[in-house]
């Protein structure tokens, strides 16, 4: 796999293993090489792109904060007691404007996602740049819940 967008391997970056359940949960269409060798076979032992009883990681892909209030409380249920979520968003620098007319719109950014996993129980525990367009907040269950 071709290193992520900091120079890591995305695979290891975002703390995917072999033997993980790995949900791809919105994965644009459009994206980097190193985002879309996620759903590549050998990734991990089971790539899906259908909501599994029980993930090991979960990526969901997200522009707007109704869709997202919507979605997670379900991708934390179904995630496994280690397990982790990463809630991606648009970077802001990738967003639509004047020299970015065909960029995202979106009104997710870092405060507002951390704000609502908390809410729902679960912490960030990382942040990470998945490649120059997403951004992504890597959230766990709080070790007391374990």
């Amino acid at each position: 796999m071709v290193a992520g967008y900091s120079g890591t391997p995305l695979v290891r970056k975002l703390g995917i293993k072999e033997g993980h359940v790995l949900f791809l949960d919105g994965l644009p269409s459009v994206s980097s090489p190193d985002v879309a060798a996620l759903a590549e076979p050998g990734t991990a032992t089971n790539v899906v792109r259908r909501l599994p009883g029980r993930a090991d990681v979960t990526l969901t892909f997200h522009t707007e904060l109704t869709a997202l209030t919507r979605r997670l409380p379900t991708l934390f249920e179904r995630t496994s007691t280690a397990g982790m979520v990463w809630v991606c968003w648009p970077k802001k620098a990738a967003q639509r404007s004047a020299r970015n007319p065909d960029g995202p719109v979106t009104d997710l950014d870092e405060s507002t996602v951390r704000d609502l996993g908390l809410e729902l129980g679960f912490v960030d525990v990382k942040v990470a740049a998945l490649d120059g367009t997403w951004s992504g907040l890597k959230f766990v269950r709080r070790v007391a819940d374990r």
